[in-house]
């Protein structure tokens, strides 16, 4: 999980392509999840908080250029 001092230095583009790959991985989770397949039950509330600092970081860059 990149801590938030580190999504800080990236561009906006570069959260969004990590929220994208974050997005499917979340995603894939849920299904094994759901299946009984899946193995590392703390992943799934890593990339949830890793979603929520980046649309956080996002909401802020945003704010601040309007």
């Amino acid at each position: 999980m990149a801590k938030a001092t580190e999504l800080k230095t990236k561009t906006s583009d570069q959260l969004a392509d990590r929220l994208v790959e974050l997005k499917k991985e979340q995603f894939n989770l849920r299904f094994q999840r759901a299946s009984g397949q899946l193995e590392n039950t703390a992943r799934v509330r890593q990339v949830r908080r890793e979603i929520a600092t980046i649309k956080t970081l996002l909401g802020e860059r945003n704010r601040a250029a309007s």
